[in-house]
């Protein structure tokens, strides 16, 4: 309430500026000081309002932020050009410094609903200890009469004259407090509302802005995508194939150039080594085949979900209830969370049992990953979850995680069937 209320002192510099310029006109036609003096008052307060109401609807967005969990991105900053009139034709058309004023003139009913919100807490909290001190501040001696000690409530004022009497002031405290918290929140959820739709930088802006970062993390994902690979062939396959190229130039050199094979034993432990070098290497590639598209996936992502499981070291539940096929990216997406998130139990949950359950509804895919184990799961502490998070908002998905300490853990992912 005490920051709604500068939003006063900004409708009444409007008011008086606007009526300033109305009243300074001549009938005459003649240009009087006056008259010049209210053109100048009103340009000014119009200049005034969007740069205060931007300044302020900050300071209600950092609050907002804090103890709501509501961050919205900021509006654009405002770009003044060159010279006194561009940048008075700018501020004079600052969308969303106009947006930042309307909300605080909206925002002040809102506010008084707060501010009665935490009356009923604080004047509960207060009816509460009647019954309490009235022994202690009301023991006059007999034939003494004192008059009724008020109490407040939402109807008006109650009376109380004998100590029955106060606990009547305590239900009504009781009452006072135990509606608070519901008024406050719905006051809460209205002033919420209003920042989303008044302060943020607008649909399409912030639609810009989300396919900006989409667009980012697409791009650094492929970039670690095609790091990991080169890391991978270069430390892996690359390896184990020189060595398989070596092993047999050195059987090579043992078989002789005159066809008699002075040490087949040699020979043959060499071929050996390279066969299984190459054995290997195979299986390497096969590894790095899997991890850009498993094939598993080709027969729809059931059943390559199903592999997962069969294959996880952690006994899973698999209910799988799809009636479209998501897209190959989407299916794609969903495999390596799901994988993610079993390798992330194996390692750090302790579970007995994991749930996965894969349903489709109204064009999002939901894939929920449960397990029994310790819980305490924090994308903060580089378990992956950063990650998975981010491939997951590359295609608009959301990703809720939801794990205290002490178990269970739930984390269920959210993708657009189409993408």
């Amino acid at each position: 309430m005490v920051i709604a209320l500068p939003a006063l002192g900004l409708l009444a510099a409007l008011l008086a500026g606007g009526g300033a310029g109305t009243a300074g006109g001549n009938p005459r036609g003649a240009v009087s000081a006056y008259g010049l003096v209210s053109v100048v008052l009103l340009l000014s307060v119009l200049v005034l309002v969007p740069c205060g109401a931007r300044r302020l609807a900050a300071v209600h967005s950092g609050l907002a932020a804090r103890l709501l969990g509501e961050r919205i991105a900021g509006p654009p900053p405002l770009r003044h050009g060159r010279g006194p009139a561009r940048w008075l034709t700018a501020t004079l058309r600052d969308g969303p410094g106009w947006r930042a004023a309307a909300y605080l003139l909206v925002k002040l009913p809102v506010a008084v609903v707060e501010l009665y919100a935490v009356f009923l807490a604080a004047a509960g909290l207060a009816n509460l200890m009647y019954p309490f001190w009235w022994p202690l501040f009301r023991n006059h001696p007999p034939g003494v009469r004192l008059g009724p000690v008020g109490a407040l409530t939402p109807f008006g004022t109650l009376w109380v004259a004998t100590f029955p009497g106060t606990f009547a002031v305590f239900a009504a405290g009781v009452a006072m407090i135990l509606a608070s918290p519901w008024l406050a929140r719905g006051a809460s959820t209205a002033d919420r509302w209003l920042i989303r739709g008044m302060l943020g930088p607008g649909q399409l802006a912030q639609r810009v802005a989300d396919l900006e970062q989409a667009r980012a993390l697409a791009v650094d994902d492929s970039a670690a995508m095609l790091r990991r690979l080169e890391r991978d062939l270069h430390d892996g396959a690359q390896v184990r194939l020189a060595t398989l190229a070596m092993n047999l130039g050195m059987a090579r050199e043992k078989l002789g150039e005159d066809g008699e094979v002075p040490d087949p034993d040699k020979v043959r432990e060499l071929l050996d080594a390279a066969h299984r070098g190459a054995k290997d290497a195979l299986a390497e590639l096969r590894g790095l085949a899997r991890g850009i598209h498993p094939a598993a996936l080709d027969n729809g992502l059931a059943d390559a979900l199903a592999t997962l499981a069969a294959g996880s070291a952690i006994p899973v539940d698999l209910q799988v209830q799809v009636p479209v096929r998501p897209t190959q990216a989407i299916e794609t997406i969903g495999y390596f969370c799901v994988a993610e998130l079993l390798a992330n139990a194996a390692k750090h949950s302790s579970a007995t049992r994991i749930g996965i359950r894969v349903t489709g509804r109204e064009d999002v895919l939901v894939l929920e990953v449960r397990d029994d184990g310790t819980g305490g799961a924090n994308p903060a502490r580089g378990s992956g979850l950063a990650g998975l998070a981010q491939r997951v908002a590359v295609v608009d998905g959301y990703l809720d995680i939801v794990s205290p300490l002490g178990g269970p853990t739930r984390i269920t992912a959210e993708l657009p069937l189409r993408a």
